[in-house]
């Protein structure tokens, strides 16, 4: 790991912990085991940091995502590739998601110019939608809702996972990871049911 690789590593932890007003330089240098000059000689200030861990981390997400959606022609191909796809960034990556929640608490304007900046597919999807729609494979659905319901059944039991380890599965944590080794599957299904016309009837 280079040095500015574990400047990252440090950063995130520290801003997991205290978020972005609460963390000060010098907690980041102490957390890394360098002196400040150092870390300054890397990253001038706190919002570089932050904006380069934000960044890196849809940076991992949408490029491969945008690359599939060039490949994938049918909604429900995209949606058995995105679920487990998705499911498995963000087992990589659980920090990110109450990261965002805890700065978006904070301060929501920093959270949606970061995001703002991030270039999402969107429009390739919802050609896609689209289509579905009109050959009549699905119910009409905004892509927009089509999104942040796959998110929502995938991000919560991840972020929500000390609550249902120890409530739901009574600190089973090989009950909780068998749970998450299915849980592509379930959603999958939840999703491609909610929008089937068949199943709308």
């Amino acid at each position: 790991m280079t040095t500015e690789e574990h400047i990252i590593k440090a950063a995130r932890e520290v801003f997991i912990r205290k978020g972005f007003q609460g963390t000060k330089m010098q907690e980041i240098a102490d957390e890394a085991g360098i002196n400040k000059a150092l870390l300054h000689y890397y990253f001038r200030s706190k919002e570089k940091l932050f904006e380069q861990i934000f960044a890196e981390a849809f940076g991992q997400l949408i490029p491969t995502l945008s690359q599939k959606l060039d490949e994938i022609t049918e909604l429900e191909t995209f949606i058995r590739f995105f679920v487990p796809f998705y499911t498995n960034f963000i087992q990589k990556n659980p920090h990110l998601p109450q990261f965002i929640i805890h700065e978006l608490s904070q301060n929501p304007d920093r959270i949606r110019s970061l995001a703002a900046a991030q270039v999402f597919p969107f429009p390739k999807l919802s050609r896609m939608i689209t289509q579905a729609v009109t050959e009549k494979k699905i119910r009409p659905i905004e892509t927009d809702s089509l999104i942040i319901n796959i998110m929502a059944l995938i991000i919560f039991p991840i972020v929500a996972k000390p609550m249902i380890e120890g409530v739901i599965f009574r600190q089973n944590t090989a009950a909780y990871q068998n749970f998450m080794a299915k849980r592509s599957e379930e959603v999958i299904e939840t999703i491609l049911n909610s929008i089937n016309l068949q199943t709308n009837k």
